[in-house]
């Protein structure tokens, strides 16, 4: 079939498709700018304190300068040298100063457009826009970035890249669904969210980190943290345990308060929607309060949905909810598979059910696994702890260790014992429709429904005390996600026709039908 053009329509349509962009000259402003404020520390040391310059005060702040204007240098001529465009097969971009480098994205082979802006990029109305292909998986990065573009451009281009002209999120207090608009909104950013996310460990490291940061720069200025705060301990009369604990009760405090800092910033303004575009359907988040941060994720990738619940905080019923989908990084510490913040396990079965639909597979009761699983786990928790005491029988009789690090290893037995039941119940298994669930994990009981039609391959293998306890783990691999998901201490009997009924067809070449 032929279609018939003018000539001034042959003439035109190429140069406005094929014709080359730049990124916006307004990352030439924030650099300058953020190189000025690199060096705004530096200088109020100097003229305003009053310290005197040398290596070991001013070096924290001469290397804050340093990397302040490398980076607006590097920037600026990445603007100056690199230009993309949007064909109708492809996205292109050519950049580089003395090595120039050209790439090429076919269109239909995009998995995610990710728009991101930290706070001088929403100063200056910039975002970086990347553009994802499934290259995170293999390279740990998106195909290529653009950083950064006005508004405007990144909103046109990802419109373009997605098919999305039309769709808008609707305001806040309208309904979850709206047919007209082409969005159907799922869960929104709710504040009390915040007691899931500042108990736990990292409340100590985040202390850490920002004691270190205090300490360096009150040095900078003169000032020893450490001999200031052992001098009020002495002055107070406090021994070594009160100011131990101070210290400890302090760090935590100032742990939890950083964390809810962190989890307000990051999450403010949270919005999970289904996209219904001219290309399909996606899942779009955005988030952010200074730095904000927009995902949206294709459906058609999409190949099932995992909820974590960790071990400690598994009585108040945290979770995390993720995708199993391709094209996106797991690594990433913006975390795209993450459809909903960590919160509680009735917005992530919430969530599930509204991605899935109904009736949702991980919801669905899964059946307890053989008391041999549970007996397979009770050797290994009995075998390792008086396993370390064999070790430390000869030490302990010729005296090079003390007598308390036996008791150590004995008590280790009842918490390993308590451990193994705790891992046998998180066991489970089950194929519900299009979907093959699993479930285990001692520190994180992980749920996982995996489209059938995703399974590559499975892998069906016993080891020597499986053999003996007559179980199996049944391991089903895709191209997506972690890229493999087990179901532990399946009943041998049963591993088999549970595999091959996970992925129909799959195993039928290693089937031997009964005479």
């Amino acid at each position: 079939m032929s279609v018939m053009t003018s000539p001034a329509h042959d003439q035109q349509a190429p140069a406005v498709e094929e014709q080359w962009r730049r990124l916006s000259i307004r990352v030439i402003w924030v650099d300058l700018a953020q190189a000025i404020l690199s060096l705004t520390p530096g200088a109020i040391a100097i003229w305003i304190v009053g310290v005197t310059p040398s290596v070991g005060n001013l070096w924290p702040l001469a290397l804050i300068a340093l990397l302040g204007l490398v980076g607006a240098i590097g920037d600026a001529l990445r603007w100056l040298f690199t230009t993309y465009r949007l064909t109708d097969t492809e996205v292109q971009r050519r950049t580089g100063v003395f090595v120039r480098r050209s790439r090429a994205v076919r269109r239909d082979r995009i998995r995610s457009v990710d728009a991101h802006a930290k706070l001088r990029h929403r100063l200056a109305g910039l975002r970086v826009v990347a553009i994802g292909a499934g290259q995170q998986t293999s390279a740990g990065e998106a195909a290529f970035t653009l950083d950064a573009l006005t508004r405007s451009d990144a909103e046109k281009l990802r419109d373009e890249l997605l098919g999305a002209e039309h769709v808008c999120i609707p305001a806040e207090g309208t309904d979850q669904t709206d047919p007209v608009a082409g969005v159907e909104l799922f869960a929104r950013f709710r504040p009390w969210w915040v007691i899931y996310n500042i108990f736990t460990i990292w409340a100590y490291l985040t202390a850490a980190g920002l004691l270190w940061v205090a300490f360096w720069l009150a040095s900078t200025f003169g000032i020893n943290l450490v001999s200031f705060l052992s001098d009020t301990a002495s002055d107070q009369g406090l021994g070594l345990g009160a100011t131990i604990a101070i210290i400890a009760v302090g760090a935590g405090a100032l742990g939890v308060i950083g964390l809810g800092v962190n989890f307000f910033t990051a999450n403010w303004s949270f919005e999970l929607a289904r996209v219904h575009s001219d290309n399909g359907t996606f899942l779009r988040t955005r988030r952010g309060l200074f730095s904000t941060r927009e995902v949206n994720r294709d459906e058609s990738r999409m190949r099932g949905l995992t909820i974590d619940e960790p071990l400690l905080w598994r009585w108040i019923g945290m979770a995390d909810t993720n995708l199993i989908t391709t094209g996106l990084g797991l690594w990433s510490a913006e975390q795209p598979t993450a459809l909903v913040p960590r919160g509680p396990i009735s917005v992530a079965r919430h969530v599930a059910v509204r991605v899935l639909g109904e009736p949702c597979p991980l919801t669905v009761a899964l059946p307890r696994h053989p008391s041999a699983a549970l007996r397979r786990r009770l050797w290994w928790a009995t075998g390792i702890p008086f396993g370390a005491i064999s070790l430390l029988a000869w030490p302990l009789w010729t005296g090079i260790v003390p007598l308390w690090t036996l008791w150590i290893a004995l008590s280790l037995w009842p918490v390993s014992v308590v451990c193994a039941v705790v891992a046998y119940r998180a066991l489970g298994h089950r194929i519900d429709g299009d979907y093959v669930i699993t479930r285990s994990g001692l520190f994180s009981r992980s749920t996982s429904a995996l489209r059938r039609d995703a399974v590559s391959t499975i892998a069906v293998r016993q080891s020597i005390l499986q053999r003996r306890l007559g179980l199996s783990t049944v391991s089903f691999m895709t191209a997506a996600g972690w890229g493999i998901y087990e179901a532990p201490d399946v009943n041998a009997n049963e591993a088999f026709r549970f595999a091959a009924q996970a992925a129909p067809g799959l195993l039928d070449p290693f089937i031997e039908p009964r005479r």
